[in-house]
């Protein structure tokens, strides 16, 4: 499985995935799931991708292939007009990926190939935008009432982004946030693990503002694990026992 996150913040995007893909417990492989295409002064695109791993790899490879040859170049990512046309195209060679794999493997492999990607990035001359891309091909985009979207397993790490996100927040404190929703996926569930990948997108840069990985190990992300976890156990302790004398009401 995987975990992805998008921000959206009044000063940009900022962008987190893991790299863990697993065929069972004995089978555990590394493999990136953040893509990113860039023209200096001109716009940043990035995919982060989940399901299964054949589908979302020949998409990629895909939009790859586009951005090089030259006869492709119309439906490239480099060189359509808007975030949203470039939604529109991912969207169309993720359906029919899905499709074209179902097919090849019979109706029994159907809901086995499907995947979902979240699309971020800024095109010059519009503002950044964010999108959830489903695997039927249809998407939705980032809004005041949802400025944030999660792929993967997505329960264990969303009620902190629920509770803490502000769009005010600065790009330090979001990075905060995404680590802190993302130790507790990963301590809630093991086909979710490190390395980190991570990126910044600040608005009208056109490249990433900063882009790490985040390894075992990392004495930051290490600090907020431990950090939050003695946090929640202060905050546990703070909160009043409950007493078997007390009255019903």
């Amino acid at each position: 499985m995987t975990y992805c996150v998008g921000l959206s913040l009044d000063k940009g995007l900022v962008l987190m995935s893991d790299t863990r893909t697993n065929s069972g417990v004995d089978n555990i492989s590394v493999f990136r799931k953040m893509y990113h295409w860039s023209v200096p002064g001109e716009r940043i695109i990035t995919l982060m991708t989940a399901g299964n791993l054949a589908t979302t790899q020949a998409v990629i490879s895909q939009l790859e292939e586009r951005s090089k040859a030259p006869e492709d170049r119309q439906n490239s990512l480099l060189e359509l007009p808007s975030m949203y046309r470039v939604a529109v195209e991912v969207g169309r060679l993720l359906r029919a990926t899905v499709r074209e794999t179902q097919t090849e493997n019979g109706q029994a492999g159907q809901g086995r190939f499907t995947a979902s990607m979240i699309l971020a990035g800024q095109i010059k001359g519009m503002k950044p935008r964010l999108f959830m891309i489903y695997p039927e091909g249809n998407f939705i985009e980032a809004s005041l009432d949802t400025p944030f979207f999660q792929i993967g397993e997505t329960k264990y790490g969303r009620p902190i982004l629920i509770r803490a996100y502000d769009p005010e927040m600065s790009f330090e404190e979001a990075v905060k946030l995404l680590m802190v929703s993302f130790d507790s996926t990963l301590k809630a569930n093991l086909s979710v693990g490190l390395p980190l990948d991570l990126m910044v997108i600040e608005e009208d840069m056109f490249e990433p503002k900063y882009i790490r990985r985040i390894e075992y190990g990392d004495p930051y992300f290490e600090t907020v694990s431990s950090g939050w976890g003695d946090a929640l156990k202060s905050a546990f302790q703070a909160l009043p026992d409950f007493s078997f004398s007390q009255s019903d009401k």
